[in-house]
């Protein structure tokens, strides 16, 4: 005789799957250990877990010393992670600002004063690819705060969003300054015209197509670029009338920073006049800047060259790029082409 198999063998991965997602949604971010727990409340197992990755389906809502409290795109829960990536809670936003309060409150976790950088990533990225900036931020004294948001699948708008949460929670830093690395300056540009902070001092933009992306309009309508990049993908289009065209120019001090190949034809024919192969040279020359240089070199990597390190350094402590103090404005009537700029 054949011994039928339990109904339970026979659920799926797909069948199991939506089970568990409830349960992980449910589930209330609560350790005992600190005290933080409310009385009555029932005590939830939270095992301590390593992050997989699938930082494009999490945004950051809350930073504190390396510790971050993230929102799921997806299902809408958070996660509490220590600075080693690893998840201390889960659940509620207020299950997770409780389990972190409560480590501030018992000393575990000291309090941030001076002054914060935030790094903002760009597309299909994650803070992680802005780690050698970040560095230079700590040896200067500053405190980074690597910002991530799920690029490829919110708008940029809604990014801004997850940015105003984690600004209004830097508790005890008294001037907030920005490095952005392509979409991650477009992201902080929809903030400042929407919220106002007056903690902030300097904006740093790398290779930002603030004038819009020519790639992206000759790929925009392919199934495979809508996929990939999401609404964001949809928004950063050199339509004068477009999202782009309608952000708004920091009131706050910014200098530019560009990407070239140092030939007329740039790096990639796509693209019109020279460009780090993905963003024009004249996109990134947003009007109203206080200092503007161009460096040979390729977009996905400017934030790791030494120079544009050194020039982000000055900037953010000096106000200027070049050792010398010289700078190169970019007037807010005329935004002229960059190729004759100098990058010393």
């Amino acid at each position: 005789m054949v011994k039928r198999p339990s109904r339970w063998c026979m659920l799926d991965a797909k069948s199991i799957f939506p089970v568990l997602l409830i349960g992980l949604t449910m589930t209330t971010a609560v350790d005992a250990d600190d005290g933080s727990r409310p009385p009555g409340e029932a005590e939830t197992i939270n095992v301590p877990t390593k992050t997989l990755g699938g930082s494009q389906f999490w945004g950051d809502v809350r930073f504190f010393q390396g510790w971050r409290i993230q929102q799921n795109v997806f299902t809408g829960h958070f996660r509490l992670l220590d600075p080693a990536d690893v998840r201390r809670g889960w659940g509620t936003r207020k299950a997770c600002d409780r389990r972190l309060d409560g480590l501030l409150k018992s000393g575990k976790i000291k309090p941030m004063s001076g002054t914060a950088v935030i790094l903002l990533h760009g597309a299909i990225r994650s803070s992680k690819s802005m780690n050698q900036m970040a560095t230079m931020v700590r040896q200067e004294g500053f405190t980074a705060v690597p910002f991530d948001y799920p690029s490829t699948r919110v708008g940029i708008d809604r990014s801004a969003e997850f940015l105003q949460q984690v600004i209004e929670r830097l508790d005890g830093i008294k001037t907030i300054h920005f490095v952005t690395h392509s979409m991650g300056g477009l992201v902080v540009r929809s903030w400042s015209g929407r919220y106002e902070d007056r903690r902030v001092g300097r904006l740093v933009m790398l290779g930002v197509p603030n004038r819009g992306a020519r790639m992206a309009d000759r790929v925009k309508g392919n199934v495979l670029f809508r996929i990939l990049y999401g609404p964001a993908g949809q928004q950063v289009g050199s339509d004068p009338d477009g999202f782009i065209a309608s952000l708004a120019i920091p009131n706050f001090e910014f200098a530019v920073i560009a990407g070239k190949a140092g030939k007329p034809g740039g790096y990639n024919p796509l693209v019109p006049g020279d460009d780090d192969g993905t963003v024009a040279i004249t996109s990134t020359r947003l009007p109203g800047a206080s200092d503007f240089a161009s460096i040979r070199g390729f977009h996905s990597f400017l934030m790791n060259q030494p120079q544009v390190i050194d020039w982000t350094r000055r900037f953010l402590k000096s106000g200027h790029l070049r050792e010398g103090g010289k700078r190169q404005p970019i007037p807010r009537k005329v935004a002229e082409s960059g190729q004759s700029e100098s990058s010393r």
